[in-house]
């Protein structure tokens, strides 16, 4: 055994000598109110800024430490900064006030001289310069005195020694001092805290214990001890969170068996074969992952990302075919109309030669469709489904159904995807394949998605071709606009994305139709426009699609509606309105839908605004045609929290981790989670201590129900 963050051996004596003791996690539960100080407006205030208890308080850890190594008030120089420790020698002042300005002054002094002691704007401190009161003040030195811009007054003897001052992240309501003082009360009881890393992980990577970390990243006995304790908190928290993780997809497969649907039979054989094309080396390795998944025995949990036009429609194809042929159904649920039938679409291609039947069923499809629809699914006679949030309905009951496909799973809420995951049939789960447009970084993919396997696309189909991709300035508008006019009169077809209006849908749909008027007037007068957004009937949007896939309009004028699932060969232009307003990889994915032809493509961004970040953005995606390199990118602009435009999607806010940042930590810390698991078959086996108790405390007993699935 070492002292933290040193190399000294502690002897057997000093080991004998330490106290037994036995925590009391309880005690961080307790509300601030327990401090000496903090009343209801400023537990209130606190509670607000992410501290409730004194659990939170303890890893609201210093993003930084000041030096303070008090100096006799006699070393001081003149203009040179420093902290003395002094006792007030003169009388309660009396803060001198003249045009709204105020200065406190009192006599102040140590063991090598005395000096006057000014407070400026701050009349308040004046209540508490008692005679003999000892104070730390850090300031500068001038002519007239030392003039104070921070101070405290120590709450015992000798916890003012320490040469590194905490500081912590404050608010406009809690300063920095405040919380410091709150720490400096709650840090006794940090020998209460659950130790979660069991002690041969602890051994292994000479860590130190949670106490002693905790203590040491808030008040440390020298700089070597804040980041040593530090990296520990870091890792903890990491590991703990995957621990989490891991154990929920544990108990979710465990729970309920799923069908064994065996190896790939003469259907998906003959399926394969009637291709126009050859599955890329990414595509069969998926085929191969999902195969294994299928004849597991326990509920596959897949996540399959992909680069835009990567082909993730056809490995989702293939395994709802693995689960027909083998005489269960198959569901494949979208969540927008729009997606929904735009997959009916790719299906129909795809399945030309095979004659396999299948129903869309959305909120647009007509009573008598839906009732023989219906009836088919429960009857077992339909096999394949595919549809909206109207598949998860009551009334929808399914035969046997085997497999369910979730696109854009992070647009559906937890409870809707519990939902379809229970029409299994009866004591058993579907096995379920996760898809997303959206390249997810390897840091999200072990914290949002960190308890589903992965797969990534990476490689294009043959013959796709690379989109330019080009920032264009307002004045370079009309030569922009005569490209595009010569390439629809080569016969080619052209995007045209509205600004993306937050606010509403709605406004997003009339501003769409409001520049298709003046395209028709204006610029592309000589040419068939149409317009589609997600506020037109679903008999409007089938048309206005169809319309634009047989050729029949030129331009097609839309919201962000097209930005997954519209597939048309011949249109090789994009335009994106307003690109400041959308993020990296939604950008990415709007160019997506061009350059899937034999034809160059091009797409033009036209931004309002480029400066800051908006500009770091538009050069990424104007630079980088790399979908994964592009959402890294993304992750670094705007945050793990953001990653998929909102903040709703159940990502963690690590109290000391910070990502990407940190990402090789969180790594690491998976590794080791999944080795444990590996060595005791459970991480509640006795050896490894309350690492789960741990882990629930920190992130809640129900902390991955919001994840994912």
């Amino acid at each position: 055994m070492r002292s933290f963050a040193g190399d000294a051996d502690l002897t057997a004596e000093q080991l004998r000598d330490a106290p037994i003791h036995w925590p009391r996690p309880s005690v961080f539960d307790a509300p601030l109110k327990v401090l000496d100080g903090v009343g209801p407006r400023l537990a209130e205030a606190a509670s607000e800024a992410g501290m409730g208890s004194v659990g939170d308080l303890l890893l609201r850890v210093p993003h930084t430490h000041r030096d303070r190594t008090i100096v006799p008030l006699a070393d001081l120089e003149l203009g040179s900064k420093g902290t003395v420790r002094v006792e007030v020698l003169g009388n309660t002042p009396r803060p001198f006030r003249r045009r709204g300005f105020s200065i406190t002054s009192v006599k102040v002094g140590d063991d090598s001289g005395s000096i006057r002691a000014s407070w400026f704007n701050q009349p308040w401190v004046a209540q508490k310069l008692q005679p003999g009161t000892h104070l730390l003040l850090t300031g500068s030195l001038d002519r007239r005195g030392f003039r104070v811009s921070e101070y405290e007054v120590p709450p015992e003897e000798g916890q003012d020694d320490a040469e590194l001052m905490p500081v912590h992240p404050a608010t406009e309501t809690l300063k920095a001092q405040r919380i410091r003082e709150w720490v400096r009360q709650a840090i006794r009881w940090a020998p209460n805290l659950v130790e979660g890393l069991p002690s041969e992980v602890r051994a292994r990577k000479g860590l130190a214990g949670v106490a002693d970390s905790i203590t040491a990243v808030h008040f440390p006995e020298g700089a070597a001890d804040v980041e040593a304790a530090r990296q520990r908190l870091k890792f903890e928290e990491l590991f703990l969170y995957q621990a989490i993780l891991a154990t929920r997809r544990r108990a979710h497969r465990a729970a309920r068996p799923a069908p064994r649907i065996g190896t790939a039979g003469k259907t998906v054989g003959r399926w394969l074969e009637s291709l126009p094309f050859e599955p890329t080396g990414d595509q069969l390795r998926a085929f191969d992952e999902i195969d294994a998944d299928l004849d597991s025995g326990e509920p596959m949990q897949r996540l399959l990302m992909g680069e835009v036009g990567s082909g993730k429609t056809v490995v989702a194809l293939y395994a709802m075919l693995r689960a027909l042929e083998k005489g269960f159904q198959a569901a494949l649920m979208a969540p927008t109309e729009t997606l929904a039938e735009q997959h009916a679409v790719t299906l129909n291609r795809l399945l030309a030669h095979d004659l396999i039947p299948f129903a869309l069923l959305t909120g647009a499809t007509p009573a008598p469709q839906r009732k023989r629809a219906l009836e088919q699914l429960g009857t077992g006679e339909l096999g394949l489904v595919v549809g909206t949030h109207a598949l998860i309905e009551p009334s929808v009951r399914f035969s046997r159904l085997g497999v369910c496909v979730v696109d854009e799973q992070h647009r559906f809420g937890v409870q809707q995807r519990k939902a379809l995951d229970s029409k299994g049939v009866e004591g058993m789960a579907p096995h379920v394949l996760h898809m997303t447009a959206t390249p997810i970084p390897r840091t999200l993919s072990l914290t949002a998605y960190g308890d589903l396997d992965t797969t990534a696309l990476h490689q294009l189909p043959a013959g796709r071709k690379p989109v330019e991709t080009r920032l264009v300035g307002e004045d370079e508008r009309p030569a922009a606009y005569e490209l595009i006019r010569g390439l629809l009169r080569d016969g080619r077809q052209a995007y045209v994305v509205c600004p993306l209006v937050e606010e509403s849908e709605k406004l997003q749909g009339k501003a769409a139709e409001k520049e298709a008027a003046r395209l028709a007037a204006e610029e592309l007068s000589d040419f068939e426009i149409g317009v589609l957004h997600g506020q037109m009937p679903s008999a409007r949007k089938a048309k206005a699609m169809e319309a634009f896939a047989s050729g029949a309009t030129d331009v097609l004028v839309a919201t962000t509606v097209i930005e997954v699932g519209i597939d048309v060969a011949n249109a090789t232009v994009m335009v994106i309105e307003g690109a400041e307003r959308y993020g990296v990889s939604q950008l990415h994915q709007l160019r997506g839908r061009v350059g899937r032809g034999e034809h160059e493509s091009h797409c033009l961004l036209f931004a309002e605004a480029t400066g800051g970040m908006a500009a770091q953005r538009l050069k990424a995606v104007e630079r980088e045609r790399d979908g994964f390199k592009l959402a890294e990118v993304d992750l670094l602009l705007r945050g793990e929290g953001e990653i998929l435009g909102t903040r709703q999607h159940g990502l963690p806010r690590f109290a000391v981790a910070e990502l990407p940042g940190d990402t090789p930590t969180l790594v690491e810390a998976r590794d080791e989670v999944l080795s444990l698991l590996r060595r005791y078959g459970s991480l509640q086996a006795p050896q490894l201590g309350p690492l789960l108790e741990a882990a629930r405390r920190r992130f809640g007993a129900d902390a991955a129900d919001s994840i994912s699935l």
